[in-house]
This record gives structure tokens, sequence and C-alpha cells, in this order.
């Protein structure tokens, strides 16, 4: 059974890393856009990430144009804009798909089946994703949940015995 840690991502500044790194932490996965209704949603991530890495919380960003071109920037772009209007802080990835065919194999493997957790494709922007410390797949949370409605589920992860 594949975990978190069976695969790579490229940041935004172009570095390929291995998601490996993560394991050990409580992992919340986020395909984001900055010209989407839910773009605010970035301040909540970071505040998540703020209060909450200390204990072990990892937030991931990657970044989708496939929902009405909500994400149409460069990776400088689109650092830039985190940066400056959100104070992201947080990890971001290179653009990627999210669903078809083309969806990058970090998404394939999110979006299959999991015990407990709803499978299929990522209906829009901002649909997130636990992970627990082993990087195993524990949540599913829609694009409307808010990241404030997320730290219940967050805490009770940082919690659990690894």
């Amino acid at each position: 059974m594949s975990t978190l840690a069976d695969f790579t991502a490229t940041t935004l500044s172009g570095t390929e890393k291995d998601l490996s790194e993560y394991v050990g932490q409580v992992v919340l996965v986020v395909n984001t856009a900055s010209k989407c209704g839910f773009t605010p949603q970035y301040a909540g991530l970071q505040d998540l990430y703020a209060r909450l890495h200390e204990r072990g919380l990892a937030v991931l960003g990657f970044p989708c144009d496939q929902f009405m071109h909500q994400e149409p920037g460069t990776a400088d772009e689109i650092a830039e804009f985190c940066s400056v209007n959100y104070g992201v802080e947080f990890p971001m990835f290179a653009k990627i798909k999210v669903n078809g065919e083309d969806a990058h194999p970090l998404y394939q493997w999110l979006t299959g089946a999991h015990e407990g957790v709803e499978a299929g494709e990522i209906p829009w922007n901002f649909t997130k994703f636990l992970l627990d410390r082993d990087g195993r797949v524990i949540a599913r949370f829609a694009p409307d949940v808010t990241p404030e409605d997320l730290a219940p589920e967050i805490e009770k992860a940082l919690s659990a015995t690894a």
C-alpha cells in the first residue's frame, strides 16, 4: 500500500522534493488557486501552520489551474502572491493537474481508495487531504470546509501516537 513517502513533487522554486521528508508529521495537502472564491483560505492554512507546525503539522500547497483558469500565474507569480497577500510560509509546489490522466501521481493516489475516506475526482480548488504521521490518508475535506473547521481533526491526528 502506498504512502506519502512514495512520491516526489517539484517545489515552486523548481527543486524536486522527496515527500518522504514529511513522514513523521501530520500532513494537510491542499490544491490551491490565487483567483478563487476560496483563496482567502490561504490565511487560515497559514494560521494552522504557524500554530501547529512545532507540534508536527506540515501544510503542502499544490497550485492547480484546472478549475476555470483560477491559477494562471507562473511559479514566481504564485510565490509572490502567497507571500505578499497571505504571508504563506508553508511549502508550496509547482502547478500541477489534480484530475484526469495527466494528474500528478500524488493526486492519483490521494483521490483513490483509502479506508473510510471518500474517493473520486477533486471537485474544486482547496480540497484538503489529512494524512497521519505514517503518510496515510485519514480524511478528505470539501473545498468549502475552512481551515479553522479542520483544527479539531488536525489536533486529534497530532495527538495520536505515531
